[in-house]
């Protein structure tokens, strides 16, 4: 048993906050412990463990013991109450005079870090001897992921059976906007020689970084005032971290010579101190000055692709419980749009994951929403529309926790225009996803998407040269380029839409929405002979691919039947 948030408690008052605990222990170990049956093993300082012969007894003692500040908090503000929480786990334990030991032990206390304010959760051994009714009522709340456990475990919450005064609880905590993506720190580039008129390059470099990755969805970058206190100082990767809460830092440094520059540039995982990517770039000093710089773009998309492998690489080996959320997040997003049937599935484990352990943020929810319709475009769902629907209520999730989610509010509008249910909602999610942040790439791609599929193809085109410009580093971009590809086939643009499929493949040749977008563009352009090869290509990846199957896949509009026409005329069966 423990107090919830006894740092922030402390650092409030400090001497309110001991003396209330120290009260507490005394009550628990003179009157609670004895009437139950228990022993207090040890206090933790800001927590307890006890244990018990049965575990009525632990459930009994746990009801008690939350009751303890009922008074105090009354005097208190909501800021100031506290509160307790309980984890209760039947296990053999090898006992001394001292303390007890055994990994049911840490099971018990991990099981705590489940508990709400004012909460107790058992797990199953503990479940399995209460009786419901008399010893408690009990809430399932399924399987949980817990920190350096190998396996998941079943936990239920538990309170007094036909509590008449229920326990003081916290007041019901709103959606929590925490940011999961991964965070990288830019240090200034150090000069290396540098004449003093050619020290500005250090901060150019700097800032056309951090403006490049700050337009990316997965990465989070730290503000360029925080990291120019780094400048000229030895790089402490601690340090930086402790400071920035930044998991990752691109540091480097750079030599002029006449107009032309050489950055040695370097990104590091500073909570492991292991070098990810290192490499050498060279270039002209007043490309710098480019709204597109070349250098710029080149280094931000070898650290950024380096960033996500790392990620990925760790996300397929690692166990889901030693994983970092944000590892869970940008590892789920990466997955999902590769085209192996395993990249999928463990896509979508590690986003089961990272929703469990934030169920209040609603970023993995949209995520997660998203899988569901990739699992349809991949030709990997038996029932395109309950798939989509399955969607559509993981987006409905996500906007619950965070109404104004330009993200949730494009995946859902684009679930929505697949369906063909009722596209005016579906325009309406959109044109407000792209009006809540114009600079939502992924909002634009979805609002072409439905132009292409229901719309003006001008318009998609417009909309889907917006996403492009906005992500000109997306480590998905493969995927923005297939959908635009898609745009301009709505306007039979033939050559754009070819050069965009190529661009695609070129980043994934094995994705099957780019495949059947270009073989639709080889098809209407004459040369068949390239669209069967594509056709044969693409059946291979889905064997099970027919001109219904397709149609399966969406509500039916005019891009969609030129693509089942294609697919007929090419050879694919009907049936």
């Amino acid at each position: 048993m423990d107090l919830v948030e006894s740092v922030r408690l402390m650092a409030a008052n400090e001497a309110f906050v001991v003396s209330a605990w120290h009260g507490f222990l005394q009550h628990a170990q003179d009157k609670v412990l004895p009437a139950c049956s228990g022993r207090l093993v040890k206090s933790l300082g800001d927590g307890l463990l006890a244990e018990f012969d049965r575990s009525a007894d632990a459930v009994k003692a746990a009801y008690a013991m939350h009751r303890y500040f009922d008074r105090t908090n009354e005097r208190l503000p909501p800021e100031a109450r506290l509160h307790l929480r309980a984890g209760i786990h039947a296990t053999h334990l090898y006992i001394d005079t001292h303390d007890v030991f055994g990994h049911g032990v840490n099971l018990a206390a991990r099981v705590t870090a489940l508990a709400a304010p004012g909460e107790t959760v058992i797990t199953a051994s503990v479940r399995d001897t209460v009786v419901d009714g008399i010893d408690g009522e009990v809430e399932d709340m399924g399987e949980s992921y817990l920190k350096h456990w190998p396996e998941p475990v079943r936990t239920w919450r538990i309170w007094p059976a036909n509590d008449t005064a229920p326990v003081a609880r916290a007041a019901p905590q709103s959606p929590v906007h925490e940011d999961l993506r991964p965070t990288i720190a830019v240090i200034p580039f150090q000069g290396r020689g540098a004449a003093p008129e050619h020290q500005v390059v250090g901060e150019l470099l700097a800032d056309g970084v951090i403006g490049q990755i700050s337009r990316s969805h997965h990465l989070r970058v730290i503000s360029r005032l925080s990291t120019a206190a780094f400048r000229d100082r030895e790089i402490d990767l601690i340090d930086i971290q402790t400071r920035l809460d930044a998991g990752y830092v691109l540091s480097g440094s750079y030599v002029v010579m006449g107009d032309r520059i050489v950055v040695m540039a370097e990104l590091t995982d500073a909570r492991r101190s292991d070098v990810v990517w290192a490499d050498r770039l060279t270039g002209e000093v007043m490309d710098l000055l480019q709204p597109q710089s070349q250098l710029i773009l080149g280094l931000v998309d070898a650290a950024t692709q380096a960033l996500l492998d790392n990620t990925v690489q760790r996300s397929l080996i690692l166990p889901l419980p030693q994983l970092e959320s944000n590892t869970l997040l940008l590892g789920g997003i990466a997955l999902m749009h590769r085209s192996t049937a395993r990249d999928l599935d463990r896509s979508r484990e590690l986003l089961d994951a990272v929703t469990d352990r934030h169920r209040r943020v609603a970023s993995p929810w949209a995520w997660l929403s998203k899988w569901h319709i990739l699992q349809v475009v991949q030709g990997r769902c038996a029932e395109p529309n309950a798939e989509f629907r399955r969607a559509i209520e993981a987006a409905d999730r996500a906007l619950d926790l965070e109404p104004n989610s330009s993200m949730a509010l494009a995946i859902k509008g684009h679930a929505m225009c697949h369906l063909g249910d009722d596209l005016d909602l579906s325009r309406k999610l959109l044109s407000e996803a792209t009006q809540v942040n114009p600079n939502d790439a992924m909002a634009w791609l979805y609002a072409g998407f439905w132009s292409s599929m229901w719309g003006n193809p001008e318009d998609a085109v417009q909309e889907s040269e917006q996403a492009l410009r906005l992500s000109p580093m997306d480590p998905q971009k493969f995927y923005l380029q297939m959908l635009a590809a898609n745009s301009y086939l709505a306007r039979r643009q033939y050559n754009t839409a070819m050069d965009l499929c190529k661009k695609s493949l070129r980043f994934n040749k094995y994705h099957a929405p780019t495949l059947r977008a270009q073989m639709l563009c080889e098809f209407e352009s004459g040369h068949v002979a390239q669209a069967k090869e594509t056709l044969s290509l693409l059946t291979q990846l889905q064997p099970g691919l027919t001109v219904d199957k397709y149609l399966s896949f969406g509500a039916a509009c005019d891009l969609r039947l030129r693509f089942a026409s294609a697919l007929k005329s090419l050879g694919a069966p009907q049936h």
